[in-house]
């Protein structure tokens, strides 16, 4: 297994083996030398396997293990930066039921440096033919882990109430159900909370913030005044506006980002986003004097310009938003209760909120990959080049291979929708042929 964009992920007991994750908790605690972890997963059946077997391998290493169960993503992240410790995150986030992954939080609750990725990976190759999969493991619950994460950004709000709000929570059944209905309730706000009951195949099935179907349906039936969509691990949220319209991650960073800018509390008014983050997003700020700093896909990236530059806002076009005064990763229970708080406070609907924001046509396609993906972009280089240059200013191109799952990543976007279109349609055939 190799780290991608975001840990190691793949069918759980076949691409990831529970040996592996025995093998990578002994790696993590020699990388870091750390004396106590927490761990956490959401609701896939695969997860208390690899939490047990995680288990083993830091128990062989003399490690404590504080054992938060069923937890989003942030809410570890956030017991490793209040502790100091490293973490471990067993989810495959948006991914099938029968997938499975590792995430890894360094101490202090942050992602792996590129640095810090290689040296866990250059452990697991020296280690490779240990066998500690029977190796005894000790837990701990660690209880006041989730109450210290919802206290956490209920205390976000500084003491503003949701009240008089109604909203629509989608949970994905994934690790976040047991909580968001309490917290945003904690808060004052009316829920209604849909696809909240896990029975550890159904995470992500035709719910969440993969198929904003049934939110944006139930948003109109009930006349909420938005929708709040999860992922399976919740470290992302898209919203859905009065109307049932989306409002994707481009646009609920915009939206914070000018509501931080005229508070005053938007460092250098500068926002960091990927490469992925539409044209329309870019327009946006530079209308209201917002600069914005550009990284390669994947929340970590982000969070590394974040960090060296003392900016506080960042996030990706997917959902993954951060806000760094509160978060070390991207939190979607955090971004959820941020924007619906400005709801609460903006005169204006989220329908007309959103329209701050006016996205640029913009097409993606995957396109599997059976070899290997970057031999295949290497091969394409010459039509990418072709079709950038005939987009000119007037749009762009972007064809990458995924961190996450064997696929290329072909995007477009232009101005002229039928044109995009046409420029797609040119770059997906270049790829099956690349492929091929």
């Amino acid at each position: 297994m190799k780290f991608g964009t975001d840990g190691v992920r793949g069918r759980a007991h076949d691409e990831l083996t529970l040996a592996f994750a025995t093998r990578l908790a002994r790696a993590v605690a020699r990388a870091f030398g750390t004396a106590t972890v927490v761990i956490g997963r959401d609701t896939r059946e695969s997860g208390p396997a690899f939490a047990s077997a995680l288990a083993s391998g830091f128990s062989a290493e003399n490690v404590v293990v504080l054992d938060l169960g069923v937890a989003p993503t942030p809410a570890v992240a956030h017991v490793c930066a209040s502790l100091d410790i490293a973490g471990v995150v067993i989810s495959a986030s948006h991914n099938p039921w029968h997938d499975n992954g590792l995430k890894v939080f360094a101490p202090g609750g942050e992602k792996l440096t590129d640095i810090q990725q290689a040296a866990v990976e250059a452990l697991l190759e020296e280690h490779a033919a240990e066998q500690t999969d029977d190796a005894a493991s000790t837990t701990t619950a660690y209880e006041p882990g989730l109450d210290g994460y919802m206290n956490h950004i209920v205390g976000a709000l500084e003491g503003r109430s949701l009240a008089g709000l109604h909203i629509v929570l989608d949970c994905a059944n994934g690790a976040v159900s047991p909580f968001a209905p309490a917290m945003f309730e904690a808060l004052g706000a009316t829920v209604t909370a849909i696809h909240a009951d896990p029975d550890g195949r159904n995470i992500n099935e035709a719910c969440g913030s993969t198929d904003l179907t049934d939110i944006q349906a139930k948003v109109i039936a009930e006349g909420a005044d938005l929708g709040l969509a999860f992922d399976g691990d919740a470290d992302r949220v898209l919203a859905v506006s009065n109307t049932g319209e989306v409002v994707d991650g481009d646009t609920i960073i915009a939206l914070l980002a000018i509501d931080l800018a005229a508070a005053g509390t938007l460092v250098e008014n500068t926002v960091v986003v990927t490469v992925m983050t539409n044209l329309g997003f870019h327009r946006a700020m530079h209308a209201k004097g917002i600069t914005v700093d550009i990284t390669k896909v994947g929340d970590r990236y982000v969070l590394e310009s974040l960090g060296a530059n003392g900016w506080v806002l960042g996030g990706e076009q997917s959902g993954h938003v951060i806000y760094r005064r509160f978060a070390t990763t991207g939190d979607g229970m955090l971004a959820g209760a941020l924007l619906a708080d400005l709801v609460q406070r903006d005169e204006r609907s989220l329908d007309e909120m959103r329209q701050i924001l006016q996205p640029v046509p913009q097409y993606l396609v995957n396109v599997p990959v059976a070899g290997d993906a970057q031999t295949a972009l290497d091969a394409m280089q010459g039509e990418i080049a072709s079709c950038d240059a005939e987009l000119a200013d007037s749009g762009r191109v972007l064809v990458r291979a995924s961190g996450t799952e064997p696929l290329l990543r072909v995007m477009v976007e232009a101005d002229d929708a039928a044109r995009a279109a046409t420029i797609t349609d040119r770059l997906v055939r270049a790829a099956q042929i690349a492929v091929s």
